[in-house]
């Protein structure tokens, strides 16, 4: 079976509306659900990435962090025994925490590859043996 031009125009001129009506209906139907589709999730920026470091006792807790390219990285340094920092020089990072006094900072990982972070208080010897890595994984 053809369809002649002018039936064709007929069955397009009665489709469109209802099409156009049921787009209109899942959309508001979305929005009441606060449902977004997939594309507007991935336009959003990205969140940020929680870590919690504990210094003491000449050591991070945790020694390794692991992210993603183009993370925003939020880190709370805690210390319990003395004053510490968190140094990352690639990043130009250099945070100081006191005991009672947690800092928190966030920065994005913009760059792969894995950088060393330590403490770079001189108030102790043993704070020149802290280190850590900050491992930056290339977004696939």
């Amino acid at each position: 079976m053809t369809l002649r031009p002018r039936r064709l125009a007929r069955y397009a001129a009665l489709l469109f509306p209802a099409v156009a009506a049921a787009l209109f209906l899942i959309r508001a139907v979305l929005v009441a659900q606060d449902v977004r589709p997939a594309r507007a999730v991935q336009e959003q920026g990205p969140t940020a990435r929680p870590f919690s470091i504990t210094a003491h006792r000449y050591r991070f807790e945790p020694a390794r962090i692991e992210v993603v390219q183009g993370d925003v990285v939020k880190i709370e340094l805690r210390t319990e025994d003395i004053a510490h920092s968190f140094t990352v020089d690639d990043y130009r990072i250099a945070k100081r925490a006191s005991p009672g006094q947690p800092v928190t900072f966030e920065f994005r990982a913009d760059r792969p590859g894995t950088f060393p972070f330590y403490c770079n208080l001189q108030t102790e010897d043993g704070c020149s043996k802290m280190r850590g890595e900050l491992v930056v994984k290339p977004r696939k």
